[in-house]
C-alpha cells in the first residue's frame, strides 16, 4: 500500500509544478488560484511522502519520489509549456527511468 501512496507523492509533486507553470505566466486572482494549488499539492506530497517514510526506507522512497516529480515535470513541460522534446532530454530521463526502477529492485 505504501508504494501506491510514494507514487500518489510524486504524482503530486507533479501537480505543485504544473501549478508553478502556469502561475507563472499570469497575475491577480489567477496566478493566487494557481499558486493555493501549488500550496494544496505540495502539502498532500509532503504529507503522503512522510507516511510512504513509515514503512519503506528513505534511501529509496526520497529518490523515487524525486525521480517520479522530475519525470513528470519534463513530461508536462514537453506537453503543456512548449519545452523541447530532444534526443538528449529522452535519452537522460530514459537513465532516470532506470535508475529509479534499480532503486524499487534493490
Amino acid at each position: 500500500m505504501n508504494w501506491i501512496i510514494l507514487i500518489i507523492a510524486g504524482l503530486c509533486e507533479v501537480g505543485f509544478s504544473y501549478c508553478l507553470g502556469r502561475a507563472k505566466l499570469l497575475t491577480g486572482t489567477a496566478w493566487m488560484a494557481w499558486m493555493l494549488g501549488f500550496i494544496i499539492f505540495t502539502i498532500f506530497s509532503m504529507a503522503l511522502l512522510a507516511k510512504a517514510t513509515q514503512t519503506l526506507p528513505i534511501g529509496t522512497v526520497y529518490p523515487i519520489w524525486t525521480g517520479i516529480g522530475a519525470v513528470g515535470t519534463v513530461i508536462i513541460g514537453i506537453l503543456f509549456f512548449e519545452e523541447p522534446f530532444t534526443l538528449k532530454r529522452l535519452f537522460f530521463i530514459s537513465t532516470l527511468i532506470i535508475s529509479i526502477i534499480g532503486l524499487k529492485c534493490l
